[in-house]
């Protein structure tokens, strides 16, 4: 998950009319492409997981006369691109405690270099805000000048929303599948209600996850490719002069 460096001063680009800012601290670079990596592997290892019994259920136990929904994912989706449960659980138990300790590192340095209080969280003023920003987006007007520095009210409640909520739900409803983890743990099944309505809450969670990060990218395409690739691989990102001196 990406979040400005807005600590950094600005510098004066190639183009005159360019200043650049450093939207970006390495940490947050660094932990933002394995993210990336992680939530790859996932998604499609989880994939060949579910597969394996390709329907949802609600309880403690499956009642295969009436599932919730029922779907099959096509092999070009999954890890491997075959039917192996065994492999495709490899896959997904290692890159997931990849991405739990990525996370956790994320959220140490956010909280330590106070990234996360002054990015994340959004200010009552920007709350009251929230309106003109989605005007905006809808007419695909994105943010310039000193907005553009840092995220809008939308942004950080759309973060927020997936790293402090989102995020954890989905890592304790796959906790609950184990029943190792449950034996350690037993309140895990009380608080979803039995290993099946996990499996469901997991499922749901890790498609709206896949759904948050399409949005991402979609926005990131539209609100130019090269300056928001730029500023996850070096920091730097350009900011026109005119839009900082209207």
């Amino acid at each position: 998950m990406s979040q400005p460096h807005t600590g950094s001063a600005d510098v004066t680009g190639v183009n005159p009319t360019q200043v650049f800012t450093y939207r970006h601290s390495t940490a947050v670079r660094i932990t933002h492409w394995i993210n990336v990596l992680c939530l790859l592997i996932l998604v499609m290892s989880g994939l060949q997981i579910f597969n394996a019994t390709p329907a949802l259920y609600w309880g403690q136990q499956s009642k295969f006369s009436a599932p919730l929904y029922e779907l099959q994912f096509p092999a070009w989706a999954t890890l491997p691109g075959y039917q192996d449960l065994a492999t495709g659980r490899h896959w997904h138990f290692f890159f997931a405690w990849a991405f739990v300790i990525n996370g956790l590192a994320y959220l140490v340095h956010g909280f330590a270099t106070r990234h996360v209080q002054r990015d994340l969280i959004p200010t009552a003023a920007e709350l009251k805000n929230i309106p003109t920003v989605i005007r905006d987006h809808a007419r695909l007007k994105f943010p310039r000048g000193e907005e553009a520095k840092r995220y809008n009210a939308l942004q950080q409640l759309s973060y927020v929303g997936v790293v402090f909520v989102l995020l954890p739900v989905t890592v304790l409803a796959g906790l609950t599948m184990s029943p190792g983890i449950d034996a350690a743990a037993p309140w895990l099944l009380d608080l979803f209600g039995g290993r099946q309505s996990a499996r469901t809450v997991h499922f749901i969670c890790a498609f709206t996850i896949v759904a948050f990060v399409l949005v991402h990218v979609i926005m990131v395409l539209i609100s130019g490719v090269w300056n928001n690739l730029r500023s996850m691989i070096t920091g730097r990102y350009a900011i026109q002069q005119e839009d900082l001196h209207p």
